[in-house]
């Protein structure tokens, strides 16, 4: 069968690497020159297998209020007063109850879960490296009353049976040597043992030359258009090098989803949260961190990528520009400072970075069919994209050639929306 892959981040390129396994006939198509080019680009570079948690939860509405008054507010709100950021917004705090977190969280957790066991035999079965640690990751506290919050953390990573340590200050030092001289200031840490910290954009630029040896396709610098429909299927896709035909087709466009299904009458409520990172070489690595550590007043990670630094976090609603600002520069430089001073070049002017994070109301990717028998959507994960990459494209893949997958793809589809 042949296949069209809509998008060439990391979900749109490890969907094509599962499908060309499945034995199909792969083309991705792209409007940037090469893979990983936006969202994918410059993540924080966490795999998350143990953060993975709905941004809608009870208490988020009282939250945000709070961080917002902060003095580097880690999450901003620009109202844009277009009926799509109303009804998301809106649609968010509905998700916002006990019931519904924990079934989205559960959701989640069984992709995230499959993708841990994708990732490690993707590893295997290619040798791929990408800056890859799979030393864990520290949410490091500062503030007493934090720590104290940490406990219901605590009580969901236990439900759910996800390996955890809570350290002391003298252990935050021990995992991570370069938080020493903040050793005062820290009053304790949550560790993820099992969490990973890899370079999205290397796993992906390298996973798709990988598929390009196996017979994958990929038509760059081509815009998509729109999708072509007749008698329940889709046809074909209209795009800038022309119409594109296959058997069946899939759309991984993240944030940009909405406008190409829109048409068709098929609603998928993912709406843009963009995040920023620098990134900067290291210089001293005695002071720099082993992995990644997040500060939980800044909101801010900064993770180990080889011989580099990667600072990425905050959240903004404010649509789909991608406009830097000054500030948010500032932020990231100081968290930076404030954790691991020293252990890069202060004089080196670190570029700053923005991506659209593709964030459904519940948090919860759309995963699956469609009501076009042909026409299926992989989008949607938010800041979990890189995480849930490698499950969601196995289980996609497993949908699209009609074998049985290996999770329960209930849930996960978008007609949970219609």
């Amino acid at each position: 069968m042949k296949v069209l892959v809509l998008g060439s981040g990391v979900v749109g390129v490890t969907s094509a690497w599962y499908l060309n396994k499945a034995g199909h006939e792969v083309t991705v198509i792209d409007r940037e020159e090469g893979p990983a080019l936006e969202t994918s680009y410059a993540n924080a570079g966490q795999v998350s297998f143990g953060y993975t948690t709905p941004w809608a939860q009870p208490g988020l509405t009282l939250k945000a209020l709070k961080m917002m008054r902060q003095a580097n507010p880690p999450l901003i709100i620009h109202p844009t007063f277009s009926l799509d950021q109303m009804k998301w917004l809106f649609a968010m705090f509905i998700n916002c109850n006990e019931n519904r977190y924990k079934k989205n969280k559960s959701l989640m957790v069984r992709v995230s879960d499959y993708a841990a066991k994708c990732l490690q035999a993707l590893r295997e079965e290619t040798s791929i490296h990408y800056d890859e640690r799979m030393q864990g990751t520290i949410q490091l506290f500062r503030d007493p009353h934090q720590l104290e919050a940490a406990n219901k953390d605590v009580e969901v990573l236990k439900a759910d049976g996800i390996a955890f340590k809570m350290l002391d200050s003298d252990g935050c030092v021990a995992a991570e040597p370069g938080l020493a001289p903040l050793k005062d200031k820290i009053v304790g840490g949550l560790q993820t043992p099992e969490d990973e910290t890899g370079d999205c954009q290397m796993f992906t630029t390298k996973l798709a030359k990988l598929a390009v040896d196996k017979g994958v396709e990929f038509s760059y610098n081509t815009i998509i258009n729109k999708l072509l429909v007749e008698g329940g299927k889709i046809t074909g896709v209209e795009t800038s090098r022309g119409v594109m035909h296959a058997d069946a087709y899939l759309v991984a466009m993240g944030s940009f989803t909405p406008f190409l299904i829109r048409d068709l009458g098929l609603h998928a409520p993912i709406y843009p949260v963009k995040g920023y990172s620098i990134t900067v070489p290291i210089t001293d690595e005695a002071k720099a961190p082993v992995s990644t550590v997040i500060d939980d007043i800044y909101k801010v990670a900064v993770t180990r990528l080889g011989n580099r630094i990667r600072v990425g976090g905050m959240a903004e609603v404010s649509g789909y520009e991608i406009k830097l600002t000054e500030p948010r520069l500032k932020t990231l430089q100081e968290a930076l400072e404030m954790m691991f001073s020293g252990s890069y070049d202060k004089d080196f002017k670190p570029e700053l970075w923005s991506g659209l994070r593709p964030v459904t109301p519940d948090s919860v990717p759309i995963i699956g069919k469609t009501k076009y028998e042909n026409l299926f959507i992989n989008s949607g994960h938010g800041t979990l994209g890189w995480t849930m990459s490698t499950g969601s494209g196995h289980l996609i893949a497993d949908i699209i050639s009609g074998n049985k997958p290996e999770i329960d793809p209930t849930g996960l589809d978008i007609s949970r929306y219609q």
